[in-house]
């Protein structure tokens, strides 16, 4: 079920139409039924409520205004950590004889040292 700060893939008639960021989830007064609000992330920015069974939260099919539609809750692709330098292209200044890699230091951005230097000074 999708939860307060979700992103959702929101489709009409089976197309993905729009995604939105679930606001908040409350309950109604009839039985398996909830308000939710989502922030609609398009331009212009809008928030709507739907009042939703928690099947159709979970990603079931249902009707609005005579369409099919539905809710999926999307999940952030795992971005893979490269560990690897990537190979760079062999010296062609002499054939055979290659100098050993040179290491250089990374470039670590300390974002607390960033904020720091791009303080406005106190007067």
């Amino acid at each position: 079920m999708a939860i307060v700060n979700d992103v959702v893939l929101i489709y009409l008639e089976d197309a993905p139409v729009s995604f939105a960021r679930v606001e908040s989830i409350l309950p109604d007064a009839k039985k398996d039924w909830y308000h939710i609000k989502l922030l609609m992330l398009k331009i212009p920015l809008q928030v709507v409520t739907w009042l939703l069974k928690d099947d159709y939260i979970n990603g079931h099919e249902f009707h609005m205004n005579g369409k099919k539609m539905k809710i999926k809750t999307v999940e952030s692709p795992i971005e893979e950590l490269l560990f690897s330098k990537p190979a760079s292209p062999p010296d062609k200044k002499k054939p055979g004889k290659r100098e050993p890699d040179k290491k250089t230091p990374e470039n670590i951005i300390s974002f607390a040292d960033l904020k720091k230097n791009h303080e406005p000074e106190s007067g």
